[in-house]
């Protein structure tokens, strides 16, 4: 039998590039599925209009950062309205693979105005979780066949950065990325049932 939760949930798993949050977040939904939970997996940037251009542009060698966040900020409102809304308003559980801090952690730094990042991302919800897969930057970097314009050392060092200190103000809980898949998801799990009263008591 399907569980549908009393009330949608959005559940955000972060981390720089080469953290292992697509990995976590897929392993996520197929635990929360195996119990039972109408549980969906989307990630950011989208496949929508916006979310393509925004693809077209991380791929070149230079960029703008301002620009990126708007791109963001308007492929984040379509994918709320389009996507996440109406999984929510069906009782599920939504895990995006990035979603709100993933802003504030990239844009935020690139900018140097977390300010605006923030205020041009004011129309979005925030998720109910946020969590950070934290790795060092050496180790996200090893893991890593081919890195993107925007994923150079310094860059991500500076991305990190931002990710620990939302951590920091209690807006996101930090699990520890350097180890291996199945402790890690573990340790993710524990974080989300914890936060949200998920798992096998709760069925």
């Amino acid at each position: 039998m399907t569980i549908v939760h009393r009330r949608g949930v959005v559940i955000a798993i972060e981390g720089i590039d080469g953290a292992g949050k697509t990995t976590q977040a897929k392993r996520i939904v197929r635990r929360l599925r195996s119990l039972g939970y109408f549980t969906t997996y989307t990630s950011e940037p989208t496949n929508m209009r916006v979310g393509r251009i925004i693809k077209t542009e991380l791929a070149k060698k230079s960029f703008n950062p301002y620009r990126q966040a708007l791109l963001f900020a308007a492929d984040r409102i379509e994918h709320v309205e389009r996507v996440i809304k109406p999984f929510l308003e069906a009782g599920a559980i939504v895990v995006c693979d990035r979603y709100l801090h993933s802003s504030y952690a990239y844009q935020g730094a690139l900018t140097g105005d977390m300010s605006w990042v923030r205020e041009i991302n004011k129309a979005v919800p925030p998720p109910d979780l946020a969590v950070l897969i934290d790795v060092s930057v050496p180790v996200a970097i090893q893991r890593k066949r081919r890195l993107k314009p925007f994923e150079d050392p310094s860059i991500l060092e500076r991305v990190r950065e931002t990710y620990l200190k939302l951590c920091d103000e209690g807006l996101m809980v930090r699990v520890d990325g350097d180890r291996e898949i199945e402790i890690v998801e573990a340790d993710l799990f524990a974080a989300i049932s914890s936060r949200l009263g998920l798992g096998p008591r709760s069925l």
